[in-house]
């Protein structure tokens, strides 16, 4: 019988370089973790960032915000294509044929420059007022810039994130104010391909590793078995 294809996104390598038993149980096992609730806010807030950045894109005009960073880009204008990139039953993909493996990423929004190098651009929401960095973005950006690549287009090795911080200065009066923070990130695909890689070997074992020793649901079930023993 032939091997069943692998299907991973960033979230999954994200997984798997936090506890690769706990990546193994969900996508080998289907055991996932206890649900951690998401915040229906930032999704809503994604879909209003998608909604403005799409109206600039069909004036010709780059977001304000944007400009005043000097970013010498346009919005990539093919909405078609961006739409499939965003929609999760399609999205950006690679497919390696010696592993039988697929890398899915959803993708926000993409900056063109004029020679025609491509620059991933992500909306995130926060409600700090410093726009933190984290090691899941920082593989999202280059796992996204990674698929932009195998899929024949040419990057900057860098991303934008377009933050909207809360600006919570006035108080909350009959309104939610933000303001609007664009980072640019150096992004490393080359990494990528080994940690996909690596991720697919932990899912063609039998056996799963032990969990991480920072794990904290590792941690949580060595308590309960201690207490039961």
């Amino acid at each position: 019988m032939p091997e069943k294809t692998i299907k991973l996104s960033p979230n999954s390598l994200d997984l798997f370089l936090e506890c690769a038993r706990c990546f193994w149980l969900d996508k080998k096992a289907g055991i996932k973790r206890p649900v951690i609730f998401s915040y229906s806010l930032n999704t809503s807030l994604d879909q209003l960032m998608q909604e403005e950045f799409d109206a600039y894109r069909q004036k010709g005009f780059l977001p304000p915000f944007l400009e005043q960073k000097n970013i010498k880009a346009t919005l990539f204008s093919n909405q078609k294509l961006l739409n499939a990139w965003r929609d999760s039953k399609e999205g950006i993909t690679y497919y390696d044929k010696n592993s039988k493996a697929e890398l899915f990423g959803i993708l926000d929004d993409i900056l063109e420059f004029s020679d025609g190098n491509l620059a991933v651009l992500d909306y995130k929401s926060t409600g700090e007022n410093i726009a933190k960095i984290y090691d899941r973005f920082q593989l999202q950006l280059d796992s996204y810039t990674f698929l932009l690549e195998k899929n024949g287009y040419k990057t900057k090795k860098k991303a934008y994130l377009a933050f909207y911080a809360i600006d919570g200065s006035g108080g909350f009066i009959d309104r939610l104010p933000f303001q609007k923070k664009i980072i640019e990130v150096k992004t490393n695909p080359v990494e990528v391909e080994d940690i996909f890689k690596d991720a697919v070997k932990c899912l063609r074992e039998t056996v799963s590793m032990d969990h991480s020793h920072d794990c904290i649901f590792g941690k949580w079930l060595a308590k309960v078995k201690n207490f039961m023993v």
